[in-house]
């Protein structure tokens, strides 16, 4: 079906005039949260909505604490081996009471990190080794808060000239920005970094839809454009990597197929493309199956969810081998648009289990009907989202869905998995739907999920709230120093200052309760040149750390993490693990250790390419990670 608002999303463009040789500045918006249309942060923190009709399960309010004020620490230590089964969120649930961590009252902080990133991060992904973060949007609109250093871009099929960047890069310690050009528009595109850490990004709108783009690791280097690469058009498409470091790229708005995507260089024909009827199966009236959660399993297939169901695919026999429970309470892709991630995968010492667990989580989302009623309907009706979180473990064939209760309603947030393997819940809005102008009451207070617990409490506390509304077309970053980079929100077809929710190039850091200024004395210095940053599968490796007083091995927890290409509140390829401990070799020099552990085993387990490695010391990440490449 054709909507008629997808023709009229690009004809009102809004123009500024702009002076000096690079930067636009935005109008500041003091105090955003008392815009018309808004809610107080206090009544974010407490009000529900959503499909769920009981109490709210809330552990802590969302009263501020002052600045970087630290919070009320104790470290909570548990009975060794003493695993048991949470039965009130079902058999997959674990309580983990050897789990030894730090036990703060601190809400988090949040800091301006940058007044103008250039752009408003509708993608956002880090870069490995040079510490950039990479942001963009599209071409569409022409426009954007930095200029091009000339020449201009030649708008194709036009006479026109556009002068703005649509895609920075930027320090992720000092905030400068370099702009990057584009040719070919990355509106709603996909993405993924490759073995070498580069970044391959597929599709995008319009001469952009069958383009594959390329941007290497360098000072100087720019995108890599090679439109006409894939068969298919892929607006609003997921990529996922393979085994082997390749890439599949799923969907597509009015694409119900998928393809491998080609070499760099090559193009696929149309006797590449797989048709995949389960897209075409799960499209609402208004889509609802669109960036599906894509991720690949610990056995080498390729788990699936598109709007309420879910399924295994064989990546080499284009065979359909399960289809799990249908997830209820609505729908989950865009323009429903709840959030999902891979929860950790955890390995053990000299691991020899022949599947290795592996488990989605999918949080909020909205009505079938959400997208119809805020953007086709007048006057415009804004249903609440969902406030459900639901867990599946895939590798089981007969898992079932656990439902829990969030402490208030979300669509159009972000999943970012921390280095200590508990998942911040962030952005996004509480009614309506993914569009322009089609959300209301931006959801201010971000939401820790506690991956494992003790079996005490709940597993949702509520933050610190941010006074920046990040709504439609937000993202985020998980940094070297366990900060969040918080950017983009952009519910407008263009770059406008004036709007209910005006386009946000504002760039946020977020600290999480584990950077509790009076837990720092628990964090770990990695000695970089002591360690080893090339890895292969399965063998041994040895990480060296420094720190102050003695350290209990029992306390420690090393991790890796791939960061994902993050947009529309999907975290592609986002993927979290740890590893097992072999050795410990204390007091190799004053106040230094050796950290011997092992590779995970093969590339189903953690694809090829570079991870960020996390010490992590009673549940404090270390000063800095370190970037490790996993060889093929």
């Amino acid at each position: 079906m054709g909507l008629f608002w997808r023709v009229l999303i690009i004809l009102p463009l809004f123009f500024a005039y702009v002076n000096g040789e690079y930067f636009t500045y935005p109008a500041r918006h003091t105090g955003k949260a008392e815009l018309a249309g808004f809610k107080g942060p206090d009544s974010l923190a407490t009000d529900g909505g959503g499909f769920f009709s009981g109490p709210l399960v809330v552990e802590n309010d969302a009263t501020a604490t002052p600045s970087n004020q630290g919070g009320t620490t104790e470290v909570t230590v548990g009975k060794p081996g003493d695993n048991t089964l949470d039965a009130s969120v079902g058999n997959d649930e674990i309580k983990d009471a050897s789990m030894i961590e730090a036990a703060t009252t601190f809400k988090g902080s949040w800091e301006l990190f940058l007044e103008n990133g250039g752009v408003s991060a509708m993608h956002l992904q880090l870069l490995p080794k040079i510490n950039q973060a990479l942001m963009f949007d599209a071409t569409v609109w022409k426009i954007s808060k930095i200029k091009l250093p000339p020449p201009c871009r030649h708008v194709e099929g036009t006479n026109e000239e556009d002068c703005f960047a649509h895609s920075v890069l930027m320090d992720i310690e000092t905030g400068k920005l370099r702009p990057l050009r584009l040719h070919y528009d990355t509106w709603c595109s996909s993405g993924g970094l490759d073995i070498n850490g580069r970044l391959v990004s597929t599709g995008g709108f319009n001469n952009g839809s069958d383009t594959v783009r390329i941007l290497d690791l360098c000072d100087t280097c720019e995108w890599k454009e090679y439109p006409g690469a894939l068969a298919n058009g892929r607006w609003y498409a997921t990529q996922v990597t393979l085994s082997d470091g390749k890439f599949m790229v799923f969907g597509g708005r009015d694409f119900p197929t998928y393809e491998f995507v080609p070499p760099e260089g090559k193009k696929n024909t149309h006797q590449d493309v797989v048709d995949f009827n389960f897209l075409v199966e799960t499209h609402d009236l208004v889509e609802n199956n669109l960036y599906p959660f894509v991720y690949l399993s610990t056995d080498g297939n390729i788990f699936i969810f598109a709007n309420n169901r879910s399924v295994i695919l064989n990546p080499k026999t284009h065979k359909i081998i399960h289809e799990f429970p249908v997830l209820p309470n609505g729908a989950r892709n865009y323009p429903a648009s709840g959030s999902a991630c891979l929860l950790p995968i955890i390995l053990k010492p000299n691991e020899d289990r022949r599947v290795i667990p592996a488990e989605i989580l999918i949080c909020g989302g909205a009505p079938h009907d959400a997208f119809e009623k805020a953007d086709l309907q007048r006057p415009k009706v804004f249903l609440p989202g969902s406030c459900d979180c639901a867990r599946l473990d895939f590798t089981k064939r007969n898992s079932k869905w656990k439902i829990l209760n969030m402490p208030s309603a979300r669509l159009l947030g972000d999943m970012a998995v921390l280095p200590t393997g508990d998942v911040l819940i962030v952005n996004g809005a509480k009614t309506g739907s993914a569009g322009w102008d089609d959300a209301r009451e931006p959801n201010l207070n971000p939401v820790l999920y506690k991956f494992k617990t003790d079996g005490t409490g709940s597993k949702f506390t509520v933050l610190n709230p941010s006074n920046i509304a990040r709504m439609y077309h937000s993202s985020f970053a998980v940094l070297p120093d366990a900060k969040i980079l918080i950017a983009g929100s952009n519910t407008n077809p263009g770059y406008l200052d004036d709007a209910l929710f005006p386009t946000e190039v504002r760039v946020e850091k977020f600290s999480p309760p584990y950077l509790d200024p009076n837990l720092a004395m628990f964090r770990q210095e990695i000695i970089t040149e002591k360690s080893d940053n090339q890895l292969k599968y399965g063998q041994k490796f040895t990480v060296q750390i420094r720190g102050n007083g003695v350290i209990d091995q029992q306390k420690l927890q090393v991790t890796i993490y791939s960061p994902p290409f993050v947009t529309h509140g999907i975290c592609m390829n986002q993927r979290l693990i740890q590893l097992g401990i072999l050795e410990f070799n204390k007091d190799v020099a004053p106040n230094t250790n050796n950290i011997v552990l092992q590779a995970p085993m093969n590339g189903n387990i953690a694809q090829p390419g570079y991870y960020m490695l996390f010490v992590n010391y009673n549940g404090v990440p270390c000063l800095r990670s370190m970037w490790v490449q996993i060889l093929p």
